[in-house]
């Protein structure tokens, strides 16, 4: 598909320039950007390396002086990265499947699948089911018994939906991604070692063999319009009440939620992250990469992790945390850098000594 740099310009609501009849067919950093592509040179750094490919229009910066860079037309955004979500939406190569049932697929009568919904190869739709208007059901995806998909879900390779999970509007997830497996959830018959070092913080104890008896995951889960799950991603239905998922929260790959578990609405929760049970997260948390979050926690609105931040108390609301066990991003900085400084801190206090107590010296 093609438009013109006017086109685009206007559906991204930026400024164009130039030869604004130009059309465009592709994307391109600028190094490999060919006659018609929009290359997108979003900052003085990547306007660098125009000459070096065949763009003739380019997505550039306020301000930016788009005829000394050779162009012959230019599209100007107050903010080119978030301009960015509109123009890969419109650039997507990705095709539609054709609205129906693939004659692999197995659909139960019982359930309620609405117009205009795709339904790929072997995939199966369980009994009670419902799937929104306009849903893209993927090749060999399950969906659980008495699930609902809101309309234009999106389900790619491979996705896994449980029995009676609620989702709303917009959904989008990647190949592979699970909603509604059990909760990691076992039980002793008698306190356990993991019990006794929780309540004591590793004190000596007398080790003995246990067997575990599972707590099954009576809940389930419900999730909000406009969520996005990454692929592998994985959220464990409640043990008894929902895990719930609010509005517009963006799960990357390999995130794992555990059972109980409440999150606000527009949250970013990174690749790697696992919260476990029952902890509640407020609105508008980035949990970077590999952040874990221990249990029964309360992180506030506005918390930021940083990458491999490990949380084992509350986060008030607007903290920004880095580090194991987490605490205050500039608080742990200033600890690193007493960390690095200690290597010359042990050969001063070295050399100290060897001024002080000199051989043959005496008390």
């Amino acid at each position: 598909m093609a438009y013109s740099i006017a086109q685009i310009a206007q559906a991204l609501g930026a400024d164009a320039f130039g030869a604004v009849e130009m059309m465009i067919s592709g994307v391109a950093e600028p190094a490999m950007a060919g006659a018609g592509d929009l290359a997108l040179a979003m900052s003085p750094k990547y306007a660098e390396c125009l000459p070096l490919g065949s763009a003739r229009a380019a997505m550039l910066w306020a301000g930016a002086d788009w005829r000394a860079l050779g162009l012959d037309a230019a599209i100007v955004a107050p903010r080119p990265r978030f301009a960015m979500a509109g123009l890969s939406a419109m650039m997507d190569p990705e095709m539609r499947p054709a609205s129906g049932i693939h004659s692999s697929a197995v659909v139960d009568p019982t359930a309620m699948i609405a117009s205009d919904v795709a339904i790929g190869p072997l995939s199966v739709i369980s009994a009670g089911a419902s799937i929104g208007a306009g849903s893209i059901i993927g090749a060999q995806v399950f969906v659980g018994q008495d699930a609902t998909l809101g309309a234009q879900a999106i389900l790619r390779e491979g996705v896994r939906i449980g029995a009676r999970v609620t989702i709303g509007a917009r959904f989008f997830a990647q190949p592979g991604a699970v909603v509604g497996g059990d909760g990691f959830s076992f039980v002793t018959p008698e306190v356990s070692d993991i019990e006794q070092v929780r309540a004591t913080l590793g004190a000596e104890r007398a080790a003995r063999a246990q067997s575990y008896a599972r707590i099954h995951s009576l809940g389930s889960v419900q999730i909000g319009d406009d969520v996005e799950l990454g692929a592998n991603a994985c959220i464990d239905r409640g043990t008894v009440r929902d895990t719930k998922i609010g509005n517009g929260v963006k799960f990357d790959n390999l995130a794992q939620i555990g059972h109980n578990v409440e999150i606000g609405n527009d949250c970013l929760i990174c690749a790697q992250v696992g919260v476990a049970g029952s902890t509640r997260i407020g609105n508008n948390v980035v949990l970077g990469g590999q952040t874990g979050v221990s249990d029964n926690l309360l992180i506030g609105d506005h918390v930021i992790t940083g990458g491999a931040t490990k949380v084992l108390a509350n986060v008030p609301a607007g903290r920004v945390m880095l580090g194991y066990p987490a605490m205050q991003m500039q608080t742990h900085i200033e600890s690193y850098k007493g960390i690095r400084r200690l290597p010359r801190l042990f050969r001063d206090v070295a050399a100290l000594q060897k001024a002080v107590f000199k051989p043959g010296s005496s008390d």
